[in-house]
């Protein structure tokens, strides 16, 4: 402290004691001799006392000295030290965190550096200056520049991605710092880049074709690989910056055999870590960022064609093989196995190859099995993390994804075996954890089972053969009468919404499964009961499970072969009119779709759930939700519609007669109505008119008054100016001016009297008219209103007499032993047919 008092002492000279100045006025000295002084090591001194106030007098420094500062970077170029030292205190100004000396005056949260950035790339060239310092290897000014690039990157982001994209050069500049012998510049410029390249495809594509991808492998390979330090992490997330939703960078990459490259960094000696020193945490984010690398080149969003030739090339350089050898080794910390499942998933996702692969591996186990039934325990067994188990059901659904081969042979594993030894199978696993206990395991279960019968109808047949042995001594029962059963009996609605989605999946486009699900004891009546209900239900999850039953029986609609005569699709449109109402059921099955959790299912194929409570519906399923479900609701409409019509056509000649009759009667009194209507329009039309006339009377009025003010006025001037203004040709007399003026006056008073007369007039008549006119309209209104009551109430008991006549009839045919079909609705009018009438 006391060396910086001597010298800001031989920069500033001597002061007299007991006067010491204070910040600002220091600051504003050294920046008037840094701007005036000759010698450059005058100017070097006030440079570096301005660094060393830089961080005390932020704000005094960065107002009076940014512009001098930046003068001294355009000015002493070839100087390395007052470059460095000018660097330094820019960097101090521009920085982005509080200085704790600055806390007491400007609070622990301030934005000084982000103001102080926002005044300096205002210099269009500002940030291009800079940029050539990195040329400059002197490790004073290539250090610091790197940093101040860094703050105001930090601060700026958008902007200076911007000046950067179009300054000459500019990313090759940054590129070039990687190969910096000098670690602390090329971490420094690490973290620069992993900043640059966020949200930024231009520059991603400049930095990779920069041979981006080439050194940080390199530094990768020089810092240890997965074994690495926090170095490696940050190559890695350069890279997953590069890569992740930029096509043009996957491309490249894979093209450039950088897949292959990725591969012995996954080659790791799983026991020796196990047995000796484990997993360091360092380890554990390395490997979590290179498995993002993974999932950036597979993720099911990238282009079909790309995608294909990524999981091909990780096949064929043993990455697929190196990754399931860490899946089924012992040791590996639970996150770090959930992400390493769901890579896996991703890599297999519509591969037949990667597929029948993973179908192959067997687990290191006595005795030994596939690692598919070894995940598919840890899914179903609820002791384990509940992410681990999302992340199997994820691998599941990927390896069933479009694989014929792999849903037939999981079907195959629920039907009866031959002679063959038993082992614990795929399909006995989910059949288990779909009559647990355990909701989650329910719901986990039903889901798998769902994705072995997409687009997959002989499946779905052979499924329908699963018997169950259920109780010693009684028959079997079918897996669907099993799911039905537990549908009804079980409380946790989570469970429920997982058979929902099973049995929806398993009759769509299926009426085979239809027609067993419909001759299923109860399936409909429960279905029908669930959804009749008024109740107002505010459970999220109950709301949901009654939105699924209404599209179940959608689907029962729509698909059915008509082959249960009990619940043809005629019968079952009746019933849901019946029972639920069609607008009530249309709007039911419109729910599913309005709701968030539907929203968020459909983002992407892997469960998104932070915790099981989250875990309602499931990718494919609302896939299937927005295939079908206009369909399913045209399908139960049009049969209303056309159930109605038969209706009507059935009807007896008399009854036809009397319809008729009644809408003859409807269509007169419709005709009386818009006569009545057409004669309050004219009466408006007049009286708008009436009005219009009392405004220009009115008008009229207020411009003769005017005149009259003006007239008066003259006739003032006249008498009070006679003698004093004589006329101009003399020729006139005052006296005959005043007679004639005192004319017009009263010539106005007069017109005026007549006109206020006149308006009188016209007001009196129009409210009379008015009023009597409105007294006519309003007693044919009431006559009418009365009419039409009448009419009504006649057309009324008119329907009562025949519905009880038609009841009479179908009693006797009863009595008589004919054979009469219950249809409560065969009597009702189509009202879609008859015109509206309005009171």
């Amino acid at each position: 402290m006391e060396y910086f008092k001597s010298s800001l002492k031989s920069v500033l000279g001597s002061t007299p004691s007991g006067n010491q100045p204070s910040g600002a006025e220091t600051v504003e000295k050294l920046v008037n001799r840094l701007l005036s002084s000759t010698l450059l090591d005058d100017r070097r001194d006030a440079c570096r006392a301005l660094k060393a106030l830089s961080r005390t007098y932020r704000v005094e420094v960065g107002a009076q000295g940014m512009d001098a500062l930046r003068q001294v970077l355009e000015m002493d170029r070839t100087d390395c030290e007052i470059i460095g030292l000018a660097l330094d205190t820019l960097c101090n100004i521009t920085n982005p965190e509080t200085f704790s000396e600055e806390v007491d005056k400007h609070g622990p949260k301030n934005k000084i550096g982000e103001q102080f950035t926002e005044i300096f790339i205002k210099q269009p060239d500002s940030v291009g200056l800079v940029l050539i310092f990195l040329e400059e290897f002197d490790f004073r000014v290539r250090w610091p520049a790197l940093k101040l690039l860094t703050h105001l990157l930090a601060n700026r982001p958008k902007e200076i991605q911007e000046i950067i994209l179009i300054s000459p050069m500019g990313v090759s500049k940054l590129m070039d710092l990687l190969c910096d012998s000098r670690e602390v510049i090329r971490n420094d410029v690490l973290l620069l880049l992993i900043q640059l390249t966020k949200g930024n495809a231009n520059i991603q594509k400049i930095v990779a074709f920069e041979n981006a991808f080439d050194r940080i492998f390199d530094v990768i390979m020089q810092e240890g690989g997965a074994e690495g330090g926090i170095v490696v992490e940050d190559c890695l997330l350069l890279m997953l910056n590069l890569l992740r939703g930029n096509i043009s960078n996957q491309t490249f990459f894979k093209e450039g055999s950088y897949i292959q490259r990725l591969t012995p960094m996954f080659q790791m000696q799983t026991e020796i870590d196990d047995n000796l020193i484990g997993w360091s945490p360092q380890k554990v984010s390395n490997v979590h960022c290179m498995i993002q690398v993974i999932r950036a080149l597979v993720a099911p969003s990238c282009p079909a064609q790309a995608l294909a030739a990524c999981q091909k090339n990780m096949k064929a350089c043993g990455l697929l093989q190196a990754l399931c050898n860490i899946l089924m080794a012992s040791g590996i910390p639970a996150d770090v196995l959930t992400e390493m499942i769901n890579a896996v998933a991703e890599v297999i996702r519509g591969n037949a190859i990667n597929q029948e692969y993973l179908s192959s591996v067997m687990a290191p186990s006595a005795p030994p099995r596939p690692a598919i039934v070894v995940l598919l325990m840890s899914m179903v067994n609820e002791k384990q993390p509940f992410l681990l188990r999302c992340s199997v059901l994820y691998c599941f659904q990927c390896f069933l994804y479009k694989n014929e081969i792999g849903q037939t042979q999981l079907i195959q594993t629920l039907l009866p075996q031959g002679n063959e030894a038993p082992s614990l199978t795929t399909g006995q696993l989910l059949c288990g954890g779909l009559f647990s206990p355990d909701p989650l395991s329910n719901w986990f279960s039903a889901v798998a089972l769902s994705h072995a019968l997409i687009n997959n109808n002989v499946q779905k047949e052979e499924l329908l053969r699963v018997l169950l042995a259920t109780n010693i001594g009684k028959p079997p029962v079918t897996l669907m009468q099993q799911c039905i059963l537990l549908l009804q009996q079980e409380n946790k609605t989570q469970s429920k919404l997982g058979l929902v989605m099973l049995l929806c999946r398993w009759t769509a486009h299926c009426p085979v499964a239809v027609k067993a699900f419909l001759n299923i004891d109860s399936s409909i009546t429960y279905l029908t009961t669930l959804l009749s209900s008024q109740e107002n239900n505010d459970d999220l999850q109950e709301t949901l499970f009654q939105n699924m039953c209404a599209l179940l029986i959608g689907l029962c609609v729509h698909f059915n072969d008509n082959n249960v005569q009990a619940y043809t699709k005629e019968k079952l449109c009746n019933l849901i009119e019946n029972r639920i109402g069609l607008e009530r059921f249309q709007d039911i099955i419109g729910g599913i779709s309005r709701h968030e959790v539907y929203s968020r299912a459909l983002k992407h194929p892997q469960p998104a759930a932070k915790n099981p409570s989250e875990l309602l519906l499931d990718y494919e399923f609302c896939r299937l939700i927005k295939t079908l479900e206009g369909t399913v609701i045209k399908s139960v409409s049009d049969m209303s519609s056309i159930q109605q019509k038969n209706q009507m056509t059935v009807l007896a000649p008399a009854d036809c007669t009397l319809v008729t009759q009644y809408k003859d009667l409807i269509r007169e009194q419709d005709i009386q109505v818009q006569k009545l209507n057409q004669t309050v329009d004219t009466l408006m039309k007049e009286k708008q008119e009436l009005e219009s006339n009392v405004h220009e009377l009115r008008t009229t009025v207020s411009y003769l008054k005017d005149q009259n003010l003006v007239l008066r006025a003259t006739q003032t001037n006249l008498c009070d100016g006679k003698q004093a203004v004589p006329c101009a040709n003399n020729s006139c007399s005052s006296k005959k001016e005043l007679d004639r003026c005192k004319e017009i006056v009263t010539e106005l008073e007069t017109s005026l009297a007549k006109h206020v007369l006149m308006i009188e007039e016209y007001k009196q008549k129009d409210t009379n008219r008015k009023e009597s006119i409105l007294e006519d309209k309003l007693k044919e209104k009431i006559e009418e209103l009365e009419k039409l009551k009448k009419d009504q109430e006649d057309l009324l008991e008119l329907l009562t007499d025949q519905d009880s006549k038609i009841s009479m009839y179908k009693e006797k045919l009863i009595a008589l032993g004919e054979k009469v079909e219950s249809d409560e609705s065969s009597a009702d009018l189509d009202t879609d047919d008859l015109p509206e009438s309005s009171n």
